[in-house]
């Protein structure tokens, strides 16, 4: 089973428990995540709420060779195969982008994370990381993705990738991309035309034959059902 595979079952795993973004510490599990803005728009977002967004979206996190580095990550935790595109394809550093300035306290651990990675990379290899070939950075990941086999040394640069994991799984698994590599319909809209005959049956019921042809048809679906004053259905 390879890598993506992997991480799909994963994260179709927690979907009943939550997305893969999550923190692991104490406090935050005890913190009260509840809503704070009152009087939400039934079907959109409220004022408050979009104005929060527009101001996120204006801003800028990410140094331009931060987000050259990372481009590469997401793209080693989440590749392009023959089935769907890569973690870039699906706009995943665009995702991580937002989440650095939604959450504040992700900013210093992913900031010194990439910056740990260049001074790695420049004590074993004489060069930044990205300026390191595929194999050479791969020798790195290596040293990092893997928590029961990394190094004591290597702590810093394991939590580092665990956040990026899971940012990079949450933000592919969420995008369109993602949606349908793991399959995902959601809320898909169908036609209902009643209980079964054999369920019916089962159970020693039938509908009667009078209504049969008034009952809701797929291309009647927008049409208002209308009743008689004695209650029986007219049309």
């Amino acid at each position: 089973m390879n890598r993506r595979e992997n991480l799909k079952l994963l994260f179709t795993g927690s979907l009943a428990s939550g997305f893969l973004l999550t923190n692991c510490a104490p406090e935050d599990k005890a913190a009260d995540f509840s809503p704070k803005i009152a009087g939400g728009t039934p079907g959109g977002r409220t004022a408050e709420e979009i104005a929060y967004d527009q101001r996120l979206l204006s801003e800028t996190f990410f140094t331009e060779e931060e987000r050259k580095k990372l481009d590469v990550l997401v793209d080693i935790i989440m590749p392009a195969d023959s089935e769907s595109g890569s973690a870039t394809d699906a706009g995943v550093p665009d995702f991580i982008e937002f989440m650095m300035k939604d959450y504040t306290p992700y900013q210093t651990p992913m900031r010194g994370g990439l910056m740990w990675l260049d001074h790695y990379s420049d004590d074993n290899y004489g060069k930044k990381f990205l300026e390191l070939s595929e194999s050479e950075r791969m020798e790195i990941i290596d040293e990092i993705a893997w928590p029961d086999k990394a190094k004591p040394e290597m702590e810093g640069g394991v939590k580092f990738f665990n956040m990026l994991r899971n940012l990079a799984s949450t933000g592919y698994f969420t995008s369109e991309i993602g949606f349908k590599y793991l399959g995902y319909k959601g809320n898909t809209p169908n036609v209902w035309d009643g209980v079964p005959d054999e369920v019916m049956k089962k159970h020693g019921f039938a509908y009667e034959e009078k209504y049969l042809s008034q009952y809701l048809k797929p291309d009647e679906r927008g049409k208002i059902a209308e009743w008689d004053d004695e209650g029986n259905l007219v049309g």
